[in-house]
């Protein structure tokens, strides 16, 4: 059973390619992981690009606050401050999509 199958995903064929110029010892390097790994050659450097692309685009839409910038965030949440009037007059212009249904 194929790992698509096994997670009930639909296998998309690959028509993309991808090249990239390496030395001889860093396609050594790459190649004796892949053998560790029972897989082929491509295989590895795309499931191991694909795993440090989604965890660089996992760090970045995560955001660090300090625990002093948590709380202030907590208690803004929690007791937000009373509208000022560029907010009120913001709410009483129709949106765009407001004007749009009206026309």
């Amino acid at each position: 059973m194929s790992a698509s199958q096994a997670s009930g995903t639909r296998a998309v064929p690959r028509s993309e390619r991808l090249q990239a110029r390496v030395t001889p010892p860093v396609k050594a390097l790459l190649q004796q992981a892949a053998d560790l790994s029972g897989r082929s050659l491509s295989d590895f450097l795309v499931s191991s690009a694909r795993e440090v692309a989604e965890k660089t685009i996992r760090e970045h839409r995560i955001i660090t606050l300090t625990a002093e910038e948590s709380l202030a965030f907590a208690n803004e949440i929690l007791n937000p401050s009373p509208p000022n009037e560029r907010l009120r007059e913001a709410f009483r212009k129709p949106r765009p999509s407001q004007r749009d249904a009206a026309s």
